[in-house]
């Protein structure tokens, strides 16, 4: 995971195709196994214990990236958002710049509606190609994808992503460069690249910013252990380099307790957790 803590997964198992990844499921649904699947590892807390699922992690055959007619890209759920705006960049296609700074995979980033500079996943999504728990591939249009704020339809139904239609417009390749070299050079000013973490730690409450609430709470630089509280961003819980998932948890559970307590707002956090927590 990007925060470079947490446990080893019981089993841990590379899916190359979609044949692969049905007839996985189905053997272990029909074992009443629970599984995880991992995208890039870039919005996740691991125990130190690790898990007691089985994780599945799309792989080769995932990765791929397609231009269609119409300034349209399917992308498959193992593609990095950098790696779909690289290949904008080349094909001269703009709308996508938001995300090429974004440290997870197109899987990943639509299952949690995942955005940056004003951009999110549903502006340009026309669709998701998504297999059921029972193997059988279905798509959805992105209304029936219910995107929200750090929010989808996968939050509420057990699909897998394979792979999602992308509408984009043609534009300059020269301005699409210094748009995306630009957001890069605002990423690196304002935010802790330089330490593993999961990005922005909280969601934003309604009204309100998270790392402002942070900040007015004195929580700038607060550490437990090795974890802290950025000190070059407030909504980034970074690893000082020999954190534990226990002390991020406990970090985290801290600033909510203190931003509640000073300013009744309950910060709810955007990391998801995998594993024992105690």
């Amino acid at each position: 995971t990007t925060f470079r803590v947490g446990g080893p997964a019981r089993l841990f198992l590379e899916i190359a195709t979609q044949e692969e990844l049905k007839s996985t499921i189905q053997l272990l649904n029909d074992a009443g196994e629970t599984y995880y699947l991992l995208g890039n590892g870039s919005n996740l807390l691991v125990s130190d214990k690790g898990d007691d699922g089985i994780i599945l992690h799309l792989a080769k055959e995932f990765n791929h990236i397609e231009i269609k007619d119409n300034h349209i890209m399917y992308c498959e759920a193992g593609a990095t958002l950098a790696a779909i705006a690289r290949v904008a960049l080349a094909q001269s296609l703009t709308g996508f710049e938001f995300a090429a700074g974004i440290p997870g995979t197109l899987g990943g980033a639509v299952v949690m509606n995942a955005g940056a500079y004003d951009g999110e996943m549903k502006q340009v999504i026309t669709s998701v190609r998504l297999m059921t728990p029972q193997g059988e591939i279905v798509e959805k249009s992105c209304e029936e994808m219910h995107f929200a704020y750090r929010h989808s339809l996968l939050k509420e139904e057990a699909y897998i992503v394979l792979g999602a239609f992308i509408q984009l417009e043609r534009g300059q390749q020269e301005e699409i460069r210094l748009k995306m070299e630009d957001l890069a050079a605002r990423r690196k000013d304002k935010q802790p690249l330089e330490y593993p973490s999961a990005g922005s730690t909280f969601k934003r409450p309604e009204g309100y910013f998270a790392a402002k609430l942070i900040q007015d709470a004195g929580l700038r630089g607060f550490q437990c252990g090795g974890a802290q509280v950025s000190e070059k961003h407030c909504g980034f819980v970074i690893n000082r380099g020999q954190a534990t998932a226990a002390e991020v948890e406990e970090l985290m559970r801290r600033v909510q307790e203190k931003v509640e307590q000073e300013f009744q707002v309950r910060l709810e956090p955007e990391v998801r957790r995998l594993g024992e927590f105690s």
